[in-house]
Parts: structure tokens; sequence; C-alpha cells
């Protein structure tokens, strides 16, 4: 690639992002529109049981998508009557109220709908690129601060970290920006919660040096110490690992020819996959439902 079309490249990925941070409180208001009001909700959810744990008050269900709240994932639900649970076991599936509500939530009314499915995952085709489960473990990797320095997930052990993947040059503003604007915005919300950071990730290792990386989004993170880029230069086996481990993919990377499957991931303290949310479409204020149940 000549040095002009580079150029021309970078020129279009930057006005991307300025008619993003233009726009941003527009943005703000219309992501988390449908999200305000004070009351106390109920939601019917459905799902299956994973684990019964009395002593701690909860049911772990993956569930489905609870309309108007969040997307399907595996988490925690406190029980209203713990006594409830003495007619079910772990698979059963299961309908129930949710409450959504000011001094916090609670599961209750729990009916029978039948035989759930837990899948059993077969270990022997695994290896250090295979998407993993929930609750699975992420392997350590290292890549690239700002700055250039080294910097490794295992550096945030006691962290909770949301990670989406990135790269600068993408073309469609409804991708990478709207991906970066959704992780701003997230942020923000979480801005003083310490034990929660948000990672973004770029895959191209070839052109998201961590200067390229630092001119084009630093000066927009500024306020956000909660949110951290993170570029693969000469981390080519790492970010391969990292994002395949999530449940991603890209490729075309040295034909100058990108394209990539993207996923958001939240992991635990011990870096344990929490949750995962495929595409660009998921939207902030569910995603932030879910990780207030989570990590509160």
């Amino acid at each position: 690639m000549n040095n002009y079309l580079k150029a021309e490249l970078f020129n279009s990925a930057f006005f991307l992002h300025e008619i993003f941070f233009k726009a941003f409180p527009t943005f703000i208001i219309c992501i988390f529109l449908n999200n305000c009001g004070s009351s106390d909700k109920i939601y019917e959810v459905k799902g299956t049981i994973h684990e019964i744990n009395l002593d701690k008050n909860e049911v772990i269900i993956s569930h489905d998508t609870i309309q108007g709240l969040m997307y399907p994932m595996i988490m925690p639900f406190t029980l209203t009557d713990i006594n409830e649970m003495n007619s079910f076991k772990t698979g059963d599936s299961v309908q129930f109220d949710f409450l959504w509500g000011k001094k916090g939530t609670e599961a209750k009314n729990f009916k029978y709908i039948g035989i759930g499915h837990i899948p059993v995952r077969d270990q022997f085709f695994s290896d250090q690129y295979s998407k993993k489960a929930i609750g699975d473990t992420l392997d350590n990797v290292s890549l690239l601060d700002l700055d250039s320095n080294k910097i490794s997930l295992s550096q945030y052990n006691g962290d909770y970290l949301f990670i989406s993947y990135i790269f600068s040059r993408c073309p469609m503003p409804n991708l990478c920006p709207a991906i970066f604007m959704k992780n701003k915005i997230l942020a923000n919300e979480f801005i003083d919660n310490k034990k929660l950071k948000f990672i973004l990730v770029s895959f191209d290792y070839k052109y998201d040096t961590p200067s390229i990386l630092k001119n084009l989004y630093g000066p927009s993170m500024e306020e956000n110490t909660n949110l951290e880029i993170w570029s693969s230069t000469g981390c080519i086996g790492d970010i391969h690992q990292l994002v395949k481990q999530s449940g991603g993919d890209f490729w075309g990377v040295e034909k100058e020819k990108i394209g990539h499957k993207l996923v958001s991931i939240l992991v635990g303290p011990k870096k344990e996959v929490l949750g995962f949310w495929n595409g660009d479409k998921w939207e902030v204020s569910k995603v932030s439902n879910s990780i207030s149940m989570i990590i509160n």
C-alpha cells in the first residue's frame, strides 16, 4: 500500500471518529432513553438451571433474552424465597418473575417447564485457539498499551474486564467506530467502579501501532481512566489467541483486506468468562444491566 493511500485511510478513520464525538451527547440520549424511569418492573424470564446455591441465596440460570432488559447469558439470580428451590434441580427448564427495582433485584414464582439442556463439551479437540465457554478461564496474553509498554491480562487479576475488538481503518461507522462509542458510554456510566475496566483491543497488528492508536483515540479518552486501548503490534500469536478464545475472528491483515467477526466479552477477577455479546448490534442499556447484575 502506498503512503498516499495509507494517509487517506487514516484521515477517513479520523473523520468518522470526529463525527461520532460531535454527536456524542445525542447518542447517549438515544441509547438510554428507553431505559429511563424509576418504578420497579417485573420481567418474565425463561431459562435452564445450572446451579442452586442455597447458602448464597441464589440460583445460576442460563436465561433467554429478557425482553426490554438484557440478552441471553448465564448469571446468578437472588432468590426471594429459597424454599422455592426444593422442587427444582440442575437441568430443569423454568419460568419465573424477575423483579428489577430501586432497592435491588430478586427472582420468584418459579414454574417448571421441562427438561433443559446443559451442553457437555468435548475437550479432546480443545486448543489455545478454541472459543472459551462461560466459566472457562482465558489464557494469559501480552500486548502493548498506548505508550508501547508490554501489558498482559494477568496484570488485571482481581478486576472485571469488558473487552471489545476494533481496528482503526474500519470504513464502516456502524462497526468499529460504534463499538468504540458504546464502550465509551459504558465507561462513563461505570466511572466510579474501580474494579471494572473497559479494554478495546486492535487486531490490526500491521498498522495499528501504539502511536497510531494514541494519536487517533488518546485525546478522546483523557477523562476515561477506566477505558484503555491495546495494540497487537508484534504480538501476532497473542492477538489471534485472545480474539479466538473470546469467540471472535479476523483475517486479511497481511493482504490489506481485513475482515472480522466482532465480539465483546466480560471476564471476571480470575479472567473467567462471564458473558458474550456478538456483533455490533448490542444495546448499551442491556449490556449495562447485565454488567451491573454480575459485578454488584
